[in-house]
């Protein structure tokens, strides 16, 4: 099963033409394998045989090739999730809800959201939008 997930990952660097470490395989096995966005400490915190710059260099090439997005929690710090695959250098195409629980602290991309097209007033011409919501997640709005 795991070895699937790897040579889609393979590819996945492939088309982008990044080289195939066990680092930026390790990196995309751990984000694909969260359903909350995850920030560069936590990522630290479980791959401590990769260190910080080469972390940062490695989630920064993502980020430009298009592979993951930026997503910011309620105070401020990135968090890094997997693009869909329609994106590419050129254009991210995550124009979905970003949803921060204010209990639990995860960012979750809410993909399936059908948001309505927004149109901008003439002459702005925009890269990309990004729209965040804030409440509780389904784990945290659960009466206890």
């Amino acid at each position: 099963m795991v070895h699937t997930h790897n040579n889609n990952f393979e590819s996945l660097l492939e088309k982008h033409h990044l080289k195939k470490t066990g680092p930026r395989l390790k990196v995309l096995s751990m984000l694909s394998a969260k359903n909350v966005a995850t920030s560069q400490p936590d990522l630290e915190g479980v791959m401590n045989d990769i260190d910080r710059v080469t972390l940062y260099r490695i989630l920064s090439a993502f980020e430009e090739k298009g592979i993951i997005h930026k997503v910011f929690d309620l105070n401020g710090t990135a968090n890094y999730a997997m693009c869909s695959p329609a994106c590419d250098e050129d254009h991210h195409h995550d124009e979905h809800l970003h949803f921060n629980c204010t209990n639990c602290k995860n960012v979750y991309c809410l993909d399936e959201l059908h948001l309505p097209e927004i149109k901008l007033p003439k002459g702005f011409k925009p890269d990309g939008f990004t729209l965040y919501a804030s409440g509780l997640c389904p784990k945290c709005s659960k009466p206890v």
